[in-house]
């Protein structure tokens, strides 16, 4: 397979170790060492000339012109680990490559399987768009609301931190961090981190600032945490397979609905199906995403709820 064709597999892939095998046989193939994360861009736009990475390069390079990264300069000497590949620490790990600094992204997890569909804001539909998200999902925000599956962003991110040099490591878990202490010749070395397996190649990595995406999980000590308990809200998600039939594709998308604004429409909804809801919010993505809350005692009714006890 040759090198156009091989980054048409990558551009086109959609499983986190695949995207990362068919980026390894891309790099191998052309001579590039994606450890050397200060060239693998520069050397990727040399060495390809298929018209998506083309234009591709082309949104990259002007966004690393922006004046905030001075030429990649900005950061040129910190080296950097961030703990998660969901979407604010792959957007993270890729800012931070534009700054011109050495990134290092762990994530425990080997797949992407978050199916909750995000409604997205004007300036990140534009950001996503100035990263080139058209690239790899054409289909980005085409319908009447704006919206993109948790795992399909990560699919886009992923690809582009890679492009950009970020060194990305699945299957290992930060467990601490190792304070900077003195070696044997009494030079005072840098943080350093522990890891699941133990003895990982990151094990000996040395670096100047850690950022924590993680998410509820927080690994990262030294952050307090706060707890805001409202009223009680009984949330449910549910996700169901998009055949993409005729059918499927007539049924309008609710941006968010509260019962308080159309009575008649949850009244009509209970009647039929003895659910009683608060709210729904329903997108049409690669899958069909509902978020709603319902009532209580409607739960209990329907057996979903078996006892309640008091807390």
């Amino acid at each position: 397979m040759d090198a156009n064709r091989l980054f048409d597999a990558f551009v086109a892939a959609t499983s986190f170790t695949k995207i990362q095998q068919l980026f390894t046989q891309l790099c191998a193939l052309l001579d590039i060492d994606p450890c050397d994360n200060f060239n693998v861009f520069r050397r990727l736009k040399t060495e390809l000339n298929d018209w998506r990475a083309q234009k591709l390069w082309s949104l990259l390079e002007k966004r690393a012109e922006q004046k905030e990264y001075c030429h990649q300069k900005a950061c040129e000497r910190l080296s950097i680990l961030v703990i998660g590949a969901g979407p604010c620490g792959l957007r993270s790990a890729i800012e931070c490559a534009f700054l011109g600094a050495y990134v290092v992204l762990v994530e425990q997890r080997d797949c992407f399987s978050r199916n909750n569909v995000l409604h997205i804001w004007p300036f990140v539909i534009q950001d996503l768009k100035n990263l080139g998200i058209k690239i790899f999902y054409p289909k980005f925000c085409r319908g009447s609301i704006d919206h993109i599956s948790i795992r399909q962003l990560q699919i886009f991110l992923v690809k582009i931190a890679l492009v950009l040099g970020v060194q990305i490591h699945d299957s290992i878990t930060f467990h601490r961090l190792i304070f900077p202490k003195p070696n044997e010749n009494g030079i005072v070395e840098g943080w350093r981190a522990e890891f699941d397996p133990p003895r990982h190649i990151l094990s000996n990595f040395v670096f100047d600032a850690l950022i924590g995406a993680d998410g509820k999980r927080n690994t990262v000590p030294g952050f307090p945490k706060r707890e805001l308990r409202g009223k009680l809200a009984i949330g449910i998600t549910a996700n169901f397979v998009n055949q993409r039939t005729l059918a499927e594709e007539k049924v309008q998308e609710i941006s968010g609905v509260a019962y308080i604004f159309n009575q008649q429409f949850f009244k009509d909804m209970k009647e039929a199906t003895g659910v009683d809801l608060e709210n729904i919010v329903y997108y049409k993505d690669e899958t069909h995403y509902f978020v709603m809350c319902a009532k209580k005692q409607s739960l209990l009714e329907k057996g979903v709820i078996i006892q309640v006890t008091a807390i």
